[in-house]
């Protein structure tokens, strides 16, 4: 670890931290939604939706304070770009939900819940990374895991637009749900992106 002379700003790593937490309660609410009725959805969906405005406003926090802020614990640039990758996670699962509430979606094949499944993991992995920043230790399982979650998001999307293809005989329909499908799988791609992120910062600091 390299040595440093002059005082930092530690709150950046709590800042983090918030926000990613914010990760964790948008991939369950995603999951509750999944699982409920029409009209639940909808009061369902304008929870995620609160909880990607939080998330904003964390991210927001950040960037002030960036502003604001001489000396930072890591790369200025760097933490930029990973509160932006973690507000692009939320806004990817915010618009998937938003779109099965507004496209009435019933019936969702098994494998959204799948690809939700791996959403929740990765958001609860990059809650649990975002602490250890302070000391950067630690963090190499993350990011092999995050990458390997990433592999199965995929092969999960590969199945699942093969079935969608076989199975859905109109093409409004099929359009609906293929949008939502990709927008899960760009969180997937969006997790993992982060946990690239914190692979080179941990390599920038060692």
């Amino acid at each position: 670890m390299r040595l440093r002379l002059t005082p930092r700003d530690t709150s950046f790593f709590d800042l983090l931290a918030a926000s990613a937490a914010h990760l964790v309660t948008g991939a369950n609410l995603l999951g509750e939604l999944l699982g409920a009725d029409r009209p639940t959805r909808k009061e369902i969906g304008k929870r995620i939706s609160d909880a990607e405005h939080l998330a904003d406003e964390a991210t927001h926090t950040i960037m002030r304070r960036l502003n604001q802020t001489f000396v930072t614990p890591f790369d200025r640039d760097d933490i930029y770009n990973l509160a932006s990758a973690l507000d692009d996670c939320m806004d990817f699962m915010e618009e998937a939900a938003d779109l099965i509430v507004l496209y009435k979606l019933d019936g969702l094949p098994a494998r959204v819940s799948d690809q939700v499944q791996v959403l929740q993991r990765a958001a609860e992995l990059t809650a649990e990374a975002m602490p250890r920043l302070r000391s950067m230790e630690n963090l190499s399982d993350y990011w092999i895991e995050i990458n390997r979650l990433e592999n199965q998001a995929d092969k999960v999307h590969r199945k699942l637009l093969a079935q969608m293809f076989d199975e859905i005989t109109d093409p409004i329909q099929l359009m609906k749900l293929k949008e939502v499908v990709e927008k899960l799988e760009d969180a997937a791609d969006g997790f993992e992106k982060v946990a690239n992120m914190v692979e080179t910062i941990a390599l920038k600091e060692s």
